[in-house]
This record gives C-alpha cells, sequence and structure tokens, in this order.
C-alpha cells in the first residue's frame, strides 16, 4: 500500500505492480494547454513539447543553491502557480505514517531565479502540503497541526487556526485513521478568490492512544502513541471550517449529524467560490450525502445521496487521491461514480443534483477515470468488460450519447496504463502481461499510434513468448459454485504425473487483488531463489470480496463475513486443484502479509486437513483488534452483530492448528498493532499450539526499518518453507 493500502494491505506485491507505474508518471506536471509536460531531470526543471519530445531547460540545479547553501535544494516535487511566474518547491522531505508529507517548500521567482523558503522560524522539514494562492501572492501550509499563510512579498507569516493549546485538535490535515483508510492528507484548500481557506478539523481528544514501546533506542523504553480509534469506537469528529485571511476567523459549516457517528471524506470549493462540497459518510458507510455549503453563513443543503446494504463505495476504491473534484461546464455539472445499478459506472450530476446522466453503461466496472476532455467532449477511462484480470483504455461521449469506445490494441491482452495530457491528444502508455516486461511509448489518442521517432508497442508485442513462460493463468470453479480467477507458476520441466509441493499465496480482503495479468504478478518476493526452478507450485487465487471488477455483487459479498467467505472460497479453490493430481497433498503451504497474513492464520486454523504449512506476516488475527474504518465498512458495527467477528476471528480457531506455522511482526506496527500477535500467541500457549514467532524489535508495518531486516526476513521464510514443505517432484 504503496501500500495503501490503507488498512490492511497487501505489501510487497502491491509495491511490485504500482513501482514502474509510479516512475512513470513520478515528478510529472502537465502544462496548461496539455502539448508540454515539465519534471526533473538530473536536478533541474525541464519541459518536454509534445509531439517532438524536445527539451528545454527551464531551471538548472545549480539555480537551485539558496544564497549561503553548500549544495543546491534536492527538488522532489514542484509546482507552478496559476500565472506561471513561480515555482514551488519541496524538498527535504519527512515520513508520517505512510508518505513523505511533511518537509521544507521554498518558492522561486522565475523572472530572477531568487529563492525564497516558506515558513522561516517554524520547525525544519515541518511544513506540510504548501500551496500558492490562486493570484500567485500569497502561500499557505500546516506546520504542527496549524494552518498558516505567508504573504510572499513581505514575507509575514500568520496563524490562521489554533489548537487551543493541545496537539490533538489537527487542522488542515487528519489523523492516522482518515489517512489509512480515507487516503486524507491534504486537509486544506483555496478559495478561487484567494480570500479565505476551508479546511477540516479532527478532533483527536476524543480518540484514545494506542501505545506502542521502542526499547532498543535508549536504555530506558520510550511510549510511542498513536491516535487509533478501534472498531466498536466512534470516529474522530470532523468538521469542515472556512477562514478568512485577513481577520483569521472561522465560521463553521454548519453540517448535519452527529460528528462523531458521521464521517466527512472529500471536501472542493465550486469553481466559482459560491459553495463548498462535501461527501458525508455515516459511521456504518452506508449512506453517502453530497452536500453543498455557504462558505460565508455556513448553511448546509444535501444535494445528492445514495445507500447501500453493505458499503457506499467511495473514491479510495479506484483513486490513490482523494483530493479535488470533477467540475465540468464551469461548475454546474460534475462527475460521480456509483455502483448504485450493480456496476462501477461515471454519472454526470447537475449542480443541484436533480439531474444526473448515465455515461458508462453496461454490464462492466470502471476502474479507474483517467482523463476529462472537456473541449473535446469525451472522458477516458479503463476498464476490462471481457477479463477481470487486464486493464484496457476506453473513452466515452460526455453527453451521454454513444457508445464506448475501446482505444488500446485489441490484440494485446494485458494490462493497459496510461498518464494522459489534460486536452487528450498524447498520453504516455504502458504495457505489460504476465509474459511480457513493461513497455512504454509516446503515443497520440484516440488512435494510439506512437509518435514519430517512438516504438510501436503494437509491433513490438510478441504473444508467441507466451509459449515460454512458466505462468499460467485460469479459472476454477469450486464445489459452492463459486468461479475464481488464478494463476500458478510451474516448474520449467512440469509433468503432471508427478506431484509437486504447493505454495499459496493469499491476501483476500476487500483492499486489493493479487490476480492481474501484468509483469511480476506472480512475484514470489518471500523467497530466496527460484521457487519454480526449485520443484515448487506457486498459485494464487482471488476470491469473492476482493476488488476485482467484477460488479458490486462479487465485491461486497464479503460484508460481515470476513474471515468466513473468503477462507472458504480459497479453501474450496486449493481442494479443486488438488483433485487434479499434481499437487501433493501431504506439502501444502499457505503465505500472505498484512490481510494475507489474516487468511493464512484462518488457512490453517479451519481448514488444518488441507494446509499444512502457513508464514503469516503482520495479521489482523481478530477484527475487533484493527481501526474503525475499514472494519465497520466491511463488517458492520461489533454491538450489533459480534457473531459475524467472532466467528472470522483467527483467535477463535487457533486451538484447531495441526500444522507448521511461522508468525512474524514487527513490534512498532502502526497499522496492525503487535497486540494482534500476543493476542494469538496467548491462545496458541493456551491450547499446547507449538509454533515457530519472530518479533522484529522496532518494525512497522512494512518492514522498512533497520538494518538488514529484509534479507532476513526472507531466509527466514525460505528456511521455514523448505524444511516444513520439501521442494521438488515426486
Amino acid at each position: 500500500m504503496i501500500f495503501r493500502p490503507g488498512s490492511i494491505r497487501i505489501i510487497v506485491l502491491i509495491l511490485v505492480q504500482c513501482f514502474t507505474i509510479s516512475l512513470f508518471s513520478q515528478g510529472m506536471k502537465w502544462a496548461k494547454d496539455g502539448n508540454s509536460y515539465y519534471s526533473t531531470d538530473d536536478g533541474a526543471i525541464v519541459q518536454t513539447t509534445l509531439p517532438t519530445l524536445a527539451k528545454t531547460i527551464v531551471v538548472t540545479a545549480n539555480e537551485f543553491q539558496p544564497a549561503g547553501a553548500k549544495d543546491p535544494l534536492r527538488v522532489e516535487n514542484f509546482t507552478f502557480s496559476e500565472d506561471g511566474t513561480k515555482l514551488l518547491i519541496y524538498t527535504n522531505s519527512k515520513r508520517v505514517w505512510r508518505e513523505r508529507t511533511r518537509g521544507d517548500y521554498w518558492v522561486m521567482n522565475l523572472a530572477t531565479k531568487s529563492l525564497q523558503q516558506l515558513g522561516k522560524g517554524r520547525p525544519e522539514s515541518s511544513l506540510m502540503f504548501a500551496k500558492l494562492s490562486p493570484d500567485g501572492t500569497k502561500a499557505a501550509y500546516v506546520s504542527e497541526r496549524n494552518v498558516y499563510v505567508e504573504d510572499l512579498l513581505t514575507g509575514v507569516i500568520k496563524k490562521l487556526t489554533d489548537t487551543n493549546g493541545t496537539p490533538k485538535l489537527i487542522n488542515g490535515t487528519f489523523d492516522w485513521v482518515y489517512e489509512e483508510e480515507f487516503f486524507c492528507r491534504d486537509g486544506f484548500r483555496w478559495a478561487p478568490d484567494s480570500k479565505a481557506i476551508a479546511y477540516w478539523q479532527i478532533d483527536a481528544n476524543k480518540i484514545r492512544d494506542f501505545y506502542m514501546i521502542n526499547n532498543t533506542d535508549s536504555i530506558y523504553s520510550q511510549i510511542i502513541p498513536v491516535e487509533y480509534p478501534k472498531v466498536g469506537f466512534p470516529p474522530s469528529p470532523a468538521r469542515v471550517g472556512v477562514v478568512d485571511i485577513a481577520t483569521a476567523k472561522t465560521t463553521w459549516m454548519n453540517v448535519p449529524g452527529d460528528p462523531q457517528q458521521h464521517y466527512i471524506t472529500r471536501m472542493e470549493y465550486a469553481p466559482d467560490g459560491k459553495d463548498i462540497i462535501i461527501q458525508q459518510l455515516n459511521r456504518k458507510q452506508n449512506e453517502s450525502k453530497l452536500m453543498l455549503c455557504n462558505p460565508g453563513s455556513g448553511e448546509v443543503k444535501t444535494i445528492y445521496q445514495e445507500s447501500d446494504e453493505a458499503w457506499v463505495s467511495t473514491i479510495n476504491e479506484w483513486s490513490r487521491d482523494a483530493t479535488g473534484w470533477h467540475w465540468l461546464d464551469g461548475g454546474k455539472s460534475f462527475l460521480w461514480v456509483s455502483e448504485k445499478d450493480g456496476w462501477r459506472h461515471i454519472y454526470l450530476v447537475s449542480r443541484d443534483g436533480k439531474k444526473e446522466t448515465l455515461l458508462t453503461d453496461g454490464r462492466y466496472d470502471m476502474i479507474g477515470l483517467e482523463n476529462i476532455d472537456e473541449k473535446g467532449g469525451y472522458i477516458y477511462f479503463t476498464a476490462s468488460p471481457v477479463s477481470a484480470i487486464q486493464k484496457y483504455l476506453y473513452r466515452v461521449q460526455l453527453n451521454g450519447k454513444g457508445k464506448f469506445e475501446l482505444l488500446s490494441p485489441q490484440s494485446m491482452l494485458g494490462t493497459h496504463d496510461y498518464t494522459i495530457s489534460p486536452n487528450g491528444k498524447y498520453a504516455r502508455w504502458r504495457f505489460s502481461n504476465h509474459y511480457t516486461r513493461p513497455m512504454t511509448a509516446w503515443v497520440t489518442l484516440p488512435d494510439n499510434k506512437p509518435l514519430e521517432g517512438q516504438k510501436d508497442l503494437a509491433k513490438e508485442f510478441d504473444p508467441s513468448v507466451k509459449a515460454t513462460s512458466n505462468v499460467e493463468f485460469f479459472k476454477v470453479t469450486t464445489d459452492d459454485g463459486v468461479e475464481m480467477d488464478g494463476w500458478m507458476m510451474k516448474p520449467k520441466d512440469f509433468d503432471p504425473n508427478k506431484k509437486y509441493p504447493a505454495v499459496f499465496y493469499v491476501y483476500g480482503e476487500p483492499a486489493g487483488t493479487t490476480v492481474e495479468d501484468q509483469w511480476g504478478s506472480a512475484n514470489s518476493f518471500l523467497y530466496q531463489g527460484d521457487m519454480a526452478e526449485d520443484g515448487y507450485l506457486h498459485i494464487s487465487l482471488d476470491n469473492r470480496g476482493t476488488p476485482a471488477p467484477k460488479g458490486r455483487a462479487w465485491r461486497k459479498a464479503i460484508y460481515r463475513n470476513i474471515g468466513q467467505l473468503n477462507i472458504r472460497d480459497q479453501a474450496m479453490g486449493a481442494k479443486k486443484l488438488i483433485e487434479k493430481g499434481y499437487i501433493d497433498p501431504e506439502r501444502v503451504a499457505v503465505w500472505g502479509w498484512s490481510g494475507g497474513g489474516s487468511s493464512t492464520l484462518n488457512l490453517m486454523f479451519q481448514y488444518p486437513e488441507i494446509y499444512k504449512t502457513g508464514i503469516s506476516i503482520a495479521p489482523v488475527t481478530n477484527s475487533l483488534f484493527y481501526d474503525n474504518i475499514y472494519t465497520e465498512r466491511y463488517m458492520g458495527l461489533p454491538q450489533e452483530n459480534m457473531e459475524d467477528y467472532e466467528a472470522g476471528a483467527a483467535t477463535t480457531h487457533a486451538k484447531n492448528l495441526q500444522g507448521n506455522l511461522l508468525l512474524i511482526h514487527g513490534t512498532a506496527d502502526d497499522n496492525v498493532h503487535f497486540q494482534n500477535a500476543e493476542m494469538l500467541v496467548n491462545e496458541l500457549v493456551k491450547h499446547n499450539k507449538q509454533f515457530q514467532y519472530m518479533a522484529y524489535p522496532g518494525r512497522s508495518h512494512g518492514m522498512r526499518e533497520g538494518e538488514g531486516t529484509f534479507p532476513h526476513l526472507v531466509t527466514m521464510c525460505t528456511k521455514f518453507l523448505r524444511e516444513h514443505c520439501p521442494p521438488g517432484a515426486k
């Protein structure tokens, strides 16, 4: 997650799948007209013009060296002012939970190349989400949970909010759980007229701290508190205010409903600045309301609402960016995504919510909204109506007329990703599948043709290579009638008349899929060496409840069933594969991380006759130990259906362990707390169940800390697997 994540995430698989995509678009800023883009190159800012791809240096690396400094600034991110005369630079960043969202900001006058540091006097690397005002005269940022504004001409800094002496009142950004589960990080917006700022305020005083202990950085232990609302406890109260820049006076929006029983997940100004639009969810997240707020009076009215028997899907299910709003026609309408007809579709909704037009009609899911070409009258989106493990680019008219058009080459089966220019004329295209390494090229749209001098990926693509791949994608139908997608990596000398050990890589929760037709999807990142060469079958299945583009019913079948439905699907799928005869039933292993670690435990405990060996990393061992936003979304409130929580908890079934288990957890895991491991250990000990256990001191959920951690983890997992699930055919 990444790890997204969010909540219980697939850690390294998502990192493998997203790494090349992030490189693909990292630091890329489109010019307003869409005919060029800006990026960093050896410390310089470079403009690349399309379609020639000619490069022009806008700012040299040496010009980023402040007066008196030894070295130039390391530009980690940048944005231009609206009029293009100033450049905002982000540098010296620090990690806040998942992302490096705290650092230093500088402003460069592009005419004089002079540099001005923002927030002088504030602690080093304490500024977050700095943004230039639309008129280019000011900058605003968050520092130590308050919102500040700085006049660029005079350098005068004004604090616009007040924490009232407590660090638990959070202005302009979010607490742990909002960031983790809603992807909310940047918590303020400039008014279009530059005279006010709208911002979230989170009152974490209402949320209990979860304490982690650091035993390794000093002789005496250190307590690390994390504002973390556990499942069953109410949300952090949130509200939206509009602060006047001149007076520093805040007007609070009169959003109806108890703040401790609702969430505010999105907020943005309308283009004319007359309204602020917000999305409010109830605590169960099965009711969504869009509201228009008057920034002057605080008056609020609901314009659009929907509900779901399970949960209402929100932007964090199809986008990692929760900022912005898709306004059209100068703010008279906007795009909205909903699953209300059983499929994830894009709608055009009028500003008052009274009129809506379905744009992506059909029995398929929109995977991602890629671009809006309002002038040309099209939206570009990814989907895969035929195969849920692949992804292609389509477009459809904004007026709701006409059929959707496939733009990716139909003959290139696999995963297509695009970074599209604002005008819809150009795109950076990336393609891969399980037997084709990532290929990239610049193309024109909508014809998907390469720019002059660029590779023609359609001609370079060689489908015959598939015959040399030892990764096979398949479908399996269980005795329950559930058809699941899967992949299997086979030994190169595979003989179906022999019996092989099988290792199932599992995730199985609503936060991610494992079966995707792209390069690296079958990567055995926890194994030291080549699993196939050593004689293992490596297998993964996507059960119901995973976010595959198979429609609402598939994704939401898991509601109130985590630890039950997903576990049965996985086990019944494995059973069907074992019946084929080439899997040795005495050498069946399963491993997973985070939500996959949870699934691993439940598979070992609930189906010990199938799974003989398991490696579980950073698992949630009981949903009651996890956060409220993720868990209550998918499981309901424990006060109302505690029986579902108990039935799906690994701690409930630990007494059934029969096979070989390796349990691994980091003691400083702020996401899935070390408490999960300790609670499970108590259950296993109580029932005299023998197992192996590794606690990594001071490591978080991704095990990124500490010298040598990941090699040690891989070596340990490999050794355990080879000892208890020996490789090779028999």
